[in-house]
């Protein structure tokens, strides 16, 4: 089935794809997006890539190099970015002023808080009826192994599942960070610069990136850290679970054929032309967005020669962005806890849970292992 089709990813300011470029996969190019809000640079790696434009490397050297090599990892969305500082008076109601903190005495630097800035995927209509049997399930070994910060409602009729990007990203680097074609293009280390390690012990932060993301869970610590305006940050969520071939979701022991879903088997919805999966840089409070990359998957007919949509099927994907119509202030402020409807088809639930605890202890992050006795506090 997935021969039909082939990857485009592309990138922008917001979820209207009419503003959004092409980004070359897994080329150490990068990509740049500007707005009012956000100065960005990105890298997107896809091992064993098949896509457009046409003639992409079907990998990069990213891939090679630890940790990505030992954990089999199959994606990155590597970002460089540098947050401006809104309009005046368009400022978000929970964004830090430049004020002095309460008891302290101290300057807080104007920003976005740790709580605010979130990483995640949404989408603008329901898709509850297109998630095969033991999504439920994959959702909570995800929020329970992958990401405990995660929050949202895949059932909801705008579904949405976001974390705060300090505990989501698999990297967070306080810096310019690297760019290296041997690497692959954009690389960050976990911690910064010399500037930015000085600028993460001052708060408290871990060095290491396994620590920091548990250290972030914790909301005084995500109160106390801000995404200061003005100063560069570099950013990598990478893991090996999603297929983006096969749209697959691919946990140790627990796979999910989700494009056998979206194709139309067994369910009520006529094949579509197109799939559809963004990861979104937003701001909680203010539902501004910051940048949107969009991984679509077009059938091959509807591709030119040169790698051009067809105008039909270029139509038809500006509709389903919310070309026409959609506004980012309609999305949904996420409720603290991730909720799942239960689901109604035969699923072994415990013993997918069993077989995920037992493959998923060898999974490395960052020269890390997380064990099961790793608990949150």
């Amino acid at each position: 089935m997935a021969e039909k089709y082939l990857i485009r990813v592309t990138a922008g300011p917001g979820y209207d794809v009419a503003s959004h470029v092409e980004v070359p996969v897994n080329s150490p190019a990068v990509v740049r997006v500007a707005s009012a809000l956000v100065d960005a640079e990105l890298n997107v790696r896809v091992q064993n890539y098949r896509g457009l434009p046409r003639g992409a490397p079907p990998s990069s050297p990213y891939f090679a190099m630890e940790p990505h090599a030992g954990n089999g990892d199959q994606y990155s969305v590597a970002v460089r970015f540098r947050l401006r500082a809104p309009p005046e008076g368009e400022q978000g109601q929970n964004d830090v002023d430049d004020d002095e903190s309460e008891g302290e005495g101290a300057q807080q630097p104007a920003g976005v808080s740790g709580t605010d800035l979130q990483f995640g995927n949404d989408f603008d209509h329901p898709i509850r009826d297109r998630l095969p049997p033991g999504f439920g399930t994959a959702m909570n070994i995800v929020k329970w192994w992958i990401d405990p910060g995660l929050e949202g409602d895949p059932y909801a009729d705008m579904p949405y599942l976001y974390g705060p990007a300090l505990s989501s990203f698999n990297t967070v680097h306080v810096g310019e960070g690297e760019h290296d074609e041997a690497k692959g293009g954009l690389w960050f280390d976990e911690g910064g610069d010399e500037a930015g390690m000085a600028w993460r012990r001052a708060l408290g932060v871990p060095d290491d990136a396994r620590a920091r993301m548990k250290w972030a869970l914790k909301v005084e610590n995500k109160e106390r850290w801000v995404w200061e305006y003005g100063r560069t940050y570099g950013l990598d969520f990478f893991n090996p679970y999603i297929d983006f071939n096969e749209f697959a979701l691919r946990l140790p022991g627990f796979n999910l054929p989700i494009m056998r879903y979206w194709d139309g088997q067994g369910l009520r919805h006529h094949r579509k032309r197109s799939h559809q999966l963004r990861y979104v840089l937003r701001n909680r409070s203010t539902g501004q967005v910051y940048l949107v990359v969009l991984f679509t998957l077009h059938l091959a007919e509807d591709i030119n020669e040169d790698g051009t949509l067809k105008p039909a099927a270029w139509e038809a994907l500006i509709r389903a962005s919310g070309g026409k119509g959609f506004k980012e202030a309609e999305l949904p402020v996420p409720e603290p806890e991730l909720e799942l409807e239960p689901e109604t088809e035969d699923f072994e639930d415990e013993e997918a849970i069993a077989e995920a605890r037992r493959n998923l202890s060898r999974i490395n992050l960052n020269g890390e292992t997380w064990t099961q006795d790793d608990d949150v506090d």
